[in-house]
């Protein structure tokens, strides 16, 4: 399938998440903690007013956004943030709503501990399932171990109510000490995920080490093994474990060696696009593309480089009226893809 890439915007520093609101107008974060304002794919030179101070560090900040499903009921907008916390940071999800372009009813709902002084692994992307529940990434902190504990926030996916409450039903609510909004641990650092709403299935990417970024089927208590089993080695080329698998640890629908280092992703479901219905779309930040990735159910059955060579691809979204989007550091774009006639 052919298409033509639209470049709208060529300024961004580090963008890291975006998301539609109602008329025509869409916000893309910055992680430095500023959100930027588009309308009708252009930028309108404003920012949304009185957000609160982030944890800047390496790649910690204002990460994800993303509206309620219910948005133009009940307006609320939410953010994965480093939070600057006693200690460091916080990888915190909070949500607010908007009076003109300045922030109003400011709460944060979950604030994952312990706090963290250092820049790495923070995650973080959040989905809302059918049921509004809401699911967040986590990353591990670069400190390995934190991702098999339950008694830490850190290498996991999450799940809350839209208003913070912890779901009765979480598997791990009624385990000793265990954090109760852990939905699956063994995640190293997870910075996409996506719902596939007709199947119900929540899918993520993680970044490996050196190699074995993975694809991940995401099931309610389930261990997708990091650091006991993994395909990637230290960056120093040393090996972490010797093992690839581990009854009771889930292995990935697919993995990347070597690592493009997966970040965002969407699942196209679009009508614009018929040669892709039904496939994954993987924002590549070492690989400097995205990953087109065929889907058969539950398996991953082939893979095709789009855009190689546009710079380090944070994000990848399907807007509401359904073209592809994408946005990237480096070269500072904000790209629309649309099928060539």
């Amino acid at each position: 399938m052919t298409i033509k890439v639209d470049t709208l915007f060529r300024e961004f520093q580090n963008p890291w998440g975006m998301t539609w609101l109602d008329g025509g107008r869409m916000l893309v974060t910055e992680r430095k903690g500023e959100i930027l304002i588009f309308k009708d794919d252009k930028y309108t030179g404003q920012k949304i007013q009185g957000l609160p101070a982030v944890y800047a560090n390496g790649q910690a900040g204002l990460l994800d956004i993303a509206a309620h499903p219910n948005y133009s009921q009940n307006g609320w907008i939410y953010i994965s943030y480093a939070k600057p916390v006693p200690g460091g940071g916080a990888t915190t999800i909070a949500r607010f709503k908007l009076n003109g372009n300045s922030v109003v009813e400011f709460q944060d709902l979950i604030v994952t501990t312990p706090a963290w002084n250092g820049g790495t692994h923070y995650g973080s992307r959040i989905v809302f399932d059918n049921q509004n529940f809401l699911f967040f990434t986590n990353g591990e902190r670069g400190s390995q171990n934190n991702a098999q504990d339950l008694k830490n926030s850190h290498g996991k996916i999450h799940r809350i109510h839209d208003d913070g409450r912890i779901p009765s039903d979480n598997p791990f609510v009624n385990t000793t000490n265990a954090i109760p909004s852990i939905w699956t641990y063994g995640n190293r650092n997870p910075q996409g995920m996506i719902y596939d709403k007709s199947a119900n299935r929540i899918w993520s990417v993680e970044h490996g080490p050196m190699g074995g970024d993975e694809l991940n089927l995401i099931e309610k208590g389930k261990n997708y093994g990091w650091p006991v089993i993994t395909y990637g080695k230290n960056y120093n080329g040393t090996p972490i474990t010797s093992i690839t698998e581990k009854e009771g640890m889930e292995q990935p629908v697919k993995y990347w060696t070597p690592s493009i280092a997966t970040c965002g992703m969407t699942l196209v479901t679009s009508d614009k696009y018929p040669a892709w219905k039904g496939n994954f779309l993987v924002a590549a930040l070492a690989g400097t593309h995205i990953a087109r990735v065929e889907m058969n159910g539950t398996k991953a059955t082939g893979e095709e480089k789009l855009l190689p060579g546009i710079g380090r691809v944070r994000q990848v979204s399907q807007s509401p009226d359904g073209y592809i989007y994408a946005i990237t550091e480096g070269t500072g774009l904000l790209v629309k893809l649309l099928p060539a006639k």
